[in-house]
């Protein structure tokens, strides 16, 4: 369930991306060790979906370990009186090695992306081969397969989420990742615009918010900037996040889980 913004490639052409997610081009990437990253296993956020200040669906994160991998699931769906009229059921996975001494922030091997919004169908997945570095996309809803170059250190659009909460976050200096979406390797720029305090219906968080310029196909087919609220503290917790969809806004706050 993640991010979505602006993002363009070297012609300067906007592009749909996905993710939680940025421009290509002049900005140098903010490069990071493998290990800087240490994800906390098992964890699990729960989120309430509202359109309009009415409780619209429910939408989780979670991170599992999964032997010599670790798992993130994304998944959104749309409350009773939503699906009668705007069906949403999505589901977003990405497997990543762990590294070696910790569980923390691999390479991702797989990514896999089933979207039902309304009449909106996805049934994606993209595996990457770190030995050959490529990555081979497959469409099966249009039967179409595309193997495309990669680079060294590349995430998908769900692990490049959590990449970004291991990094160092400044108001007002944009940090940088590189994922891998819609065919293609996009440096994704993150703002990092103010400091915030926040009331969600867990508690009360000191928080940073970040806008991702990312156009992507994610939860709820957003039309609009996406922003996020990690809290200010070493565990960077999304505590919220707001876009807008097709009609009006949609704000996911934090509202139990594993954490």
């Amino acid at each position: 369930m993640l991010p979505c913004c602006r993002s363009r490639n070297k012609s300067g052409r906007r592009r749909r991306v996905f993710f939680f997610l940025f421009a290509v081009g002049a900005p140098m990437l903010l490069t990071i060790p493998a290990g800087a990253f240490s994800l906390h296993i098992p964890e699990t956020f729960r989120y309430d979906l509202t359109w309009t200040g009415i409780k619209a669906g429910e939408a989780t994160l979670d991170v599992r370990d999964g032997g010599d991998r670790v798992i993130i699931t994304s998944t959104t769906r749309s409350a009773k009186w939503v699906s009668i009229f705007y069906t949403v059921d999505d589901r977003v996975e990405s497997s990543l090695l762990k590294n070696i001494g910790n569980i923390g922030m691999g390479q991702p091997v797989n990514y896999r992306i089933r979207l039902r919004e309304g009449r909106h169908r996805k049934n994606k997945e993209v595996i990457f081969n770190h030995n050959t570095m490529k990555a081979l996309s497959i469409d099966y809803v249009n039967n179409e397969r595309k193997e495309i170059a990669i680079p060294p250190r590349v995430f998908d659009p769900l692990s490049s989420f959590y990449y970004l909460r291991g990094l160092k976050l400044e108001i007002g200096k944009p940090v940088y990742v590189t994922v891998f979406d819609s065919k293609k390797v996009w440096s994704v720029e993150i703002q990092v615009i103010s400091k915030e305090r926040i009331r969600v219906p867990v508690g009360q968080f000191d928080t940073v918010l970040i806008k991702p310029l990312i156009k992507s196909e994610g939860i709820f087919f957003r039309k609009g900037d996406i922003y996020i609220w990690l809290t200010n503290d070493e565990k960077r917790i999304p505590v919220r996040l707001k876009t807008r969809i097709k009609i009006g806004s949609i704000t996911a706050n934090l509202a139990g889980g594993n954490y």
